[in-house]
Formats: structure tokens, sequence, C-alpha cells
């Protein structure tokens, strides 16, 4: 099982839309979509879980599509880097 991050999503893209276009490339197992909490409206990412040939098809398929004038970025998810928050006490 692969996590996959999606960027540069356009602000009016549905989760409907969004399982639909990985679904083209194999069964999705989980997405989120990333919303703004006070408009609802996509904050420009997501993630997916998806089988692990499924993903890197889904990748390689995806990665620079243009969705409604954005070219989408998707890849492998990164583990966060700690840190860029403030300072922790």
């Amino acid at each position: 099982m692969l996590r996959i991050y999606a960027g540069n999503l356009p602000a009016d893209t549905t989760e409907r839309e969004f399982n639909e276009l990985f679904a083209e490339y194999g069964r999705v197992r989980s997405s989120e979509l990333a919303r703004d909490i006070f408009s609802g409206r996509c904050r420009g990412f997501g993630f997916v879980e998806m089988e692990g040939h499924e993903a890197r098809a889904a990748i390689a398929g995806l990665n620079g599509r243009n969705l409604r004038g954005n070219s989408l970025r998707v890849n492998q998810e990164r583990p966060r880097e700690r840190g860029g928050r403030g300072r922790r006490r």
C-alpha cells in the first residue's frame, strides 16, 4: 500500500472528482482532500492510498496532467520534516 500526494489541485475540486481521477488506475483504498475550515473549498492538495503497482501507474499517469488549467503534482508521499511552525516549548 502506497500513500500518494496530489498537489496543485483547483480550488473547486470535489471529493468525487478527486477519487475518479485515481480510480482510472485502480482501486482507491482511501482518500483525503484537504479543505479550508471556513470556506470548505479545496486547499489544493490531497492524499490517496492505493496498492503499489496501481499507485505507481497513477503517479506516472497523473503527474503533470492538466486539470482545469492546473498542472497536477503527483508523487509518493514523503515524510514531513520536523520544525517550521515556531519554537517548541
